[in-house]
């Protein structure tokens, strides 16, 4: 590990550091107006949720890094108390960089970058249509860090007015792949949820932890990190019983369907059907690596999210190894 304390970098390398390790970080695309009525529009990426009752965001337009002055999303949001927070997508990734770009203020951006404006209901400042999601916000307060150069303002805002595109809905939820938000990351680096989405289910509300997995379990060189992390989500530890009614009924089927062969096993491994892969090892009576071939099994099934079937496949290759 490299061990950094802020005061003995500059600035910049502190805003590298924070923009390589923090992320991808959600970018909100910020519409507001200026007392005169002169539209603006910014991304920022130090954005994110933090409370649903009522609705929060917020985001940060941190001073300009050389001349520590604000912003113009800054000075029109201490001015209306106002402001429109929309998703950024992949579709319009290139647009809303065009509005990063240091405009003067009397620069309308919307035309700089090319988006639509389209009337709020609630606010003054325009929403944009080209983005699939819009929260028209009031500013409840402005907490400002510092007062150098690259100084955060943080701007804290309750959502009064949500819109939001019918088309990105699936089964209730803004689903990732219809969305298709884009994240920031280092320097000119871009992330896309799209296509990259996988789950985490929670734990059970009382799991039984890391701590208390079986040695064998956690000393196993088959599991990684993440599969104990699986195995620790678990409410009650399958009991001798059950493991054992549950290898004999995969047992009956295998005799039937399965020659004892090494192929068998690694074919169905390729394939990720773990049901089979049980089954096939389990024919190998004596195998020398079966009790590996038990843990590649129960590491299958947890990849694929079936909890009790990698307990109990784990809980008799650890018997296996008593034996």
């Amino acid at each position: 590990m490299i061990h950094i304390e802020p005061k003995d970098l500059t600035v910049p390398e502190v805003h590298r550091l924070l923009l390589g390790g923090v992320g991808p970080r959600p970018i909100a695309l910020v519409s507001t107006i200026s007392p005169d009525g002169i539209p603006n529009l910014t991304p920022f990426s130090f954005f994110n949720a933090f409370g649903s009752n009522p609705p929060v965001v917020a985001f940060s337009p941190s001073r300009r890094g050389k001349s520590a002055t604000f912003k113009d999303t800054y000075n029109n949001i201490v001015h209306t108390k106002e402001c429109v927070v929309h998703a950024v997508t992949y579709s319009m990734v290139e647009q809303a960089n065009l509005a990063s770009a240091e405009y003067p203020p009397e620069v309308n951006e919307f035309l700089k970058s090319g988006f639509t404006p389209v009337d709020s209901d609630l606010v003054k400042p325009k929403r944009v249509k080209e983005s699939p999601f819009h929260m028209e916000c009031k500013v409840r307060e402005i907490v400002n860090v510092g007062d150098g150069g690259s100084s955060a303002n943080i701007i804290i805002c309750e959502v009064l007015k949500f819109h939001i595109a019918e088309d990105i809905f699936k089964d209730g939820i803004i689903h990732p792949d219809l969305i298709d938000l884009v994240g920031r990351m280092s320097a000119s680096f871009y992330s896309r949820a799209r296509g990259a989405i996988f789950e985490v289910e929670r734990p059970q509300k009382i799991s039984i932890g890391y701590d208390m997995l079986p040695d064998f379990i956690k000393n196993s060189e088959v599991y990684s990190a993440n599969n104990l992390g699986k195995f620790g989500k678990i409410d009650v530890i399958p009991s001798d019983q059950v493991v054992d009614e549950f290898i004999c009924q995969f047992k009956e089927n295998a005799a039937k369907e399965f020659e004892p062969t090494e192929e068998a096993f690694f074919r169905y491994l390729m394939q990720h059907d773990y049901k089979k892969m049980l089954e096939a090892v389990l024919v190998l009576t004596g195998h020398p690596k079966i009790k590996t071939f038990l843990e590649l099994t129960a590491k299958c099934a947890l990849e694929k999210n079936d909890l009790l079937f990698a307990w109990k496949t784990a809980l008799y290759a650890g018997k296996i190894n008593q034996v």
